[in-house]
Order: C-alpha cells, then sequence, then structure tokens
C-alpha cells in the first residue's frame, strides 16, 4: 500500500483484530502521523455497521480532546468500504509492554504516569466525554515518559441524550478492566474510568490483575462481589500508603470510589514524593542474577524467578539472630542465600544449614500446620530471602506448581539423609528370611523413620 488518502505510508507499526496502524507522512504539514486503517465488509452485515458508528464515534470524539496526555487526532474520513483516523505520531511504548513480572516500571515512573492519566480523564469528563475501555494497550508512553490516553472509539458522549445516542453501547470495554457498574450495564460517569486506571495501576505494580479466573462467567463474579488484594501482600516493597489508594479507586460503592481524577491524583502524589527516584531496576537485576545461580531455582523460569522477587524481602541478619523461633506461629519461609545457620530443637543441636538451603517450607506446604516446631539461628551474617506464604498463595499457578515441586524435592532429600544418619546411630536391623516382597506395588522400605526432617 503506498497510500492512505492524501498520506503515504512509510511503515506499518501494528496490527489487531479490527484495525491496522501505519506510519504516514502528511503533505499539507510535512510531519509524520499515524495513520489507523479499519476495512468493513463488503454487505451491510451488523458488525460492519458497528464498526462504523465506533470509528464514526472515535473521529468525533478524539478531535475535541485538548490535552498534552490525550493522543491528538488530525483527520478522520469515512469512506464506503473503509475509514482512517490520521492521529498524533507517539514514539514509544504502550504500558501494555511493562505488566508482565519482568517488565514492570520502576515505581516513580508508573504513579507519575498514572497521575497525569488521572488528570487527562478529567479534561475529557469536563468535555463531556467518558473512555470506557482504559486499559494498559490504550495508553502509550513517549520517550520522555508523557503518557497519551488513546482509543475513544467507545467513549461515551455525555452531552447527548444517551436513550438516542448510537454510540453506547452497553458492556463494552475490556471485562478485567471494567468496573462493576460497566458489567451491570448501569449508567456510567467519570467513576468509570477512574477505576479501570485504579486496576491498570494495580497491574503495572504487582505483574498481576486484581481479579483472575479461568473463565469470563466467575471474572464477572468477582469483579462484583470480592475485594481485590492488598498489593503489598503481593509486593512487600512498595509503600503502604498505596493499599488505601488502590482500595478506593477499585471500590464497588460508587460512592466510596474517587469522585474525580484530581482526588485520585493528590493521594498518588502523597505517595509519589515519599519513595526516592533512584532507579530500582539495576539492584532487580542483581537480585535476580544471585537467584539464578542457586541450585534451589535451577527449574525456574526467568518469569517465575521475577514473580518471586516480587513477593520476597531480602534481609541481612546479623550472627546470632532467630530466623525462626520454636513455637511461634506465622507462614514465613524462605532460602539462605549467603551465610550459615543452625536449626535446634529443645535446645538441641539438629544440624546446619548455608547457602541455597530453604528453612520454614512447612508453612508453606501444609499451612494448616503454622507451629514452629525447631528454631532456625543464624551463626554468621546470613543474607536471607523471606518469602510470605500468604503472598505467594496470589502469584501464578506455574510459580506455585514449581515451588511445591522445588520444595517437596528438598523435603524428600533431607528424609533421606537424616534416615542415613539415624540408620548409622540405631541398632542392627532384623535379617529378612527367604520372603519378598520384591515386586509388589505396596512395598515398604525395612527401618524408614517418620521425621519431622525440616523446621517448621
Amino acid at each position: 500500500m503506498e497510500s492512505i488518502g492524501k498520506y503515504r505510508v512509510i511503515s506499518e507499526l501494528g496490527k489487531g483484530a479490527t484495525a491496522t496502524v501505519y506510519l504516514c507522512h502528511d503533505p499539507d504539514t510535512d510531519r509524520q502521523v499515524a495513520v489507523k486503517l479499519i476495512q468493513f465488509g463488503l454487505d451491510s452485515t451488523a458488525m460492519s455497521r458497528r464498526m462504523r458508528k465506533l470509528f464514526q464515534n472515535e473521529g468525533m470524539v478524539s478531535q475535541r480532546m485538548d490535552h498534552p496526555n490525550i493522543v491528538r487526532v488530525f483527520d478522520a474520513v469515512v469512506e464506503e468500504n473503509r475509514a482512517y483516523l490520521a492521529m498524533e505520531y507517539i514514539k514509544g511504548f504502550s504500558l501494555e509492554d511493562c505488566i508482565r513480572i519482568d517488565k514492570l516500571l520502576p515505581m516513580h515512573r508508573v504513579i507519575g504516569i498514572i497521575f497525569k492519566c488521572c488528570m487527562a480523564l478529567d479534561s475529557a469528563y469536563r468535555q463531556g466525554i467518558i473512555h470506557r475501555d482504559i486499559k494498559p494497550a490504550n495508553i502509550m508512553v513517549t520517550e520522555d515518559d508523557e503518557p497519551k490516553i488513546a482509543d475513544f472509539g467507545l467513549a461515551l458522549n455525555l452531552s447527548k441524550n444517551m436513550d438516542r445516542d448510537s454510540t453506547f453501547i452497553m458492556g463494552v470495554g475490556s471485562p478485567a478492566y471494567m468496573s462493576p457498574e460497566q458489567i451491570k450495564g448501569y449508567q456510567l460517569n467519570q467513576k468509570t474510568d477512574l477505576y479501570s486506571l485504579g486496576v491498570v495501576l494495580f497491574q503495572l505494580l504487582t505483574g498481576r490483575l486484581p481479579f483472575r479466573a479461568a473463565n469470563q462467567a466467575t471474572l464477572i463474579y468477582r469483579i462484583i462481589n470480592t475485594d481485590a488484594p492488598k498489593i503489598t501482600a503481593l509486593n512487600p516493597n512498595l509503600p503502604e500508603g498505596l493499599d488505601p489508594i488502590i482500595r478506593k479507586s477499585l471500590e464497588k460503592d460508587l460512592y466510596s470510589r474517587y469522585k474525580n481524577g484530581a482526588e485520585f491524583a493528590k493521594d498518588l502524589s502523597t505517595v509519589r514524593y515519599q519513595i526516592l527516584d533512584e532507579d530500582d531496576t539495576e539492584l532487580d537485576k542483581r537480585h535476580f542474577e544471585i537467584l539464578r545461580k542457586l541450585e534451589f531455582f535451577t527449574e525456574f523460569e526467568n518469569i517465575e524467578l521475577w514473580e518471586v522477587l516480587r513477593v520476597a524481602v531480602w534481609r541481612d541478619v546479623a550472627p546470632k539472630v532467630a530466623i525462626i523461633c520454636e513455637g511461634e506461629n506465622n507462614r514465613m519461609f524462605g532460602l539462605i542465600v549467603t551465610g550459615y545457620a543452625e536449626v535446634s530443637t529443645d535446645g538441641k543441636a539438629l544440624c546446619r544449614l548455608g547457602p541455597g538451603e530453604v528453612v520454614g517450607e512447612v508453612a508453606f506446604l501444609h499451612p494448616t500446620s503454622d507451629q514452629r516446631h525447631a528454631s532456625v539461628v543464624t551463626l554468621e551474617p546470613v543474607l536471607f530471602l523471606e518469602i510470605n506464604a500468604s503472598a505467594l498463595s496470589l502469584s501464578s499457578e506455574e510459580l506455585m506448581e514449581r515451588m511445591r515441586d522445588g520444595l517437596m524435592a528438598r523435603l524428600i532429600k533431607r528424609m533421606r539423609e537424616v534416615n542415613k544418619i539415624a540408620a548409622a546411630q540405631g541398632l542392627p536391623a532384623v535379617e529378612p528370611g527367604t520372603g519378598s516382597l520384591s515386586g509388589s506395588t505396596r512395598s515398604r522400605p525395612a527401618g524408614g523413620l517418620d521425621l519431622e526432617l525440616s523446621p517448621m
């Protein structure tokens, strides 16, 4: 394709289910623009009619928007078999590139981006516009870290009578980011966009959505009826001040939610100035490389290691400090990264554990048994990777399975070692007679011990 209308095509930027975006040259202004092209069907099907109306709506609404954090639309053309928009070309990336656990942006950048999005949505609302499809893919970020909200195709024009407004389509939007009232088909206002922006903020900070499910029906039920987990449970390194902000943005009750973007932005700014501008990315990379070298994490995928980093806390522990105390109740466990610690029970030393060894894993493997039956005390300075079992339980199923497999393998290894020690100190074994259960599927090794082998 050489041109779209007056716009000369330079290259293809991206292709979606309904539209293709091209980098083009505008001869009238001598500048580069992004042109979104939609091809309609030759017949007058309901889908074609719907796409045409959505496109007309995007062109009409977007050309009204005048805000530095909203993508500008210069031209909108609807033809018989196609339509296209000429828009501001954003040289940068979409937030969809930053929602994986191993691709998260530094915290201060996330808060700064969402802050500006709050103000942009306020501006749109003052012009009578609700976006209705706020999600990471619809927020671009320039090379200067300026967010640009795009894709107003599903926008609702509040200045019109909604009963007669052809652009008002019930149930539009992306389900994972939709507010409870949007799912129910209720009348909408600005607060529905702020809810969706809260979901985006949650995902950018944790690498996961606040509500997840195997199917859409269950997802919708959870959005309407359940509360999102605390983000500090998913990532203990986040400041606690973010929890009430996320909770207020995701309130089911409209009257309890942020009333406007300015109020949302004000709370974000309070937390923003509590955060150092230092980029934590390099520290995360160093921690990642440390974990990658530990034997315990050999079978973990990179994405799973990054997820571990999000739910873990690195602790520098002085000598003769109890990491775990006999008799206490909690569900924490972790790994000794460097240094050595001693395991004891009833004041008697059991063993020493060094780099790569796990302690307290029963808290994760058997959540109903959270009382500790042994103590773990450092013998020298120890770098300890502390993992909260409750936070881990909210992680991906892949990580949960990988962690269980790793902990069970380590537990079995310890069982064999303890049995060897016990056998060396035990009485001579009974000599077998002529009989044998060889080949039986229910055989049991003689002398097997039912021992608690790891600190709990």
